[in-house]
């Protein structure tokens, strides 16, 4: 197995593991003003790191392929998929690291417990996506 498609294997199950973690997360752990968040996200927050750059990586690669392969100026599906992939992955990717910084750093205020739970659930619903389909990109051998 080439190095290609182990990366769209730990982004397909990562995806797999923060899309499960979000559904079934209610229905195993109450929130609470303290504890608004199930200890199972400090683990998964370390772990969403390398898929982060892994997706911002293969994303960027599969952009430059698409727009040096020639075929004009034309939006074809592959040219939307990759910009798709590589801004999807940059802007979910800057607001994880924000979000994920200011909730390692209790000092920090500027937003409030709602807003950073509301960009917890666009990173837990939007992430899986991006990487579950970059991921069956990289398996299906499409990025060589």
């Amino acid at each position: 197995m080439d190095m290609k498609r182990i990366c769209g294997v730990v982004l397909v199950v990562m995806a797999v593991a923060v899309a499960g973690h979000t559904i079934v997360e209610p229905l195993y752990y109450t929130s609470t003003e303290e504890s608004p968040y199930s200890p199972v996200w400090g683990i998964l927050g370390w772990l969403m790191m390398p898929p982060l750059a892994l997706g911002v990586w293969f994303g960027h690669a599969r952009k430059k392929a698409v727009e040096t392969g020639g075929g004009g100026q034309a939006v074809t599906r592959e040219l939307l998929a990759a910009n798709v992939h590589f801004y999807g992955g940059l802007f979910l990717g800057i607001m994880f690291l924000f979000n994920w910084f200011a909730q390692l750093t209790p000092t920090f205020t500027a937003l409030g417990a709602d807003t950073v739970s509301l960009v917890w659930i666009v990173l837990d619903a939007g992430l899986p996506l991006l990487w579950g389909s970059m991921g069956m990109f990289l398996l299906r051998g499409a990025g060589e």
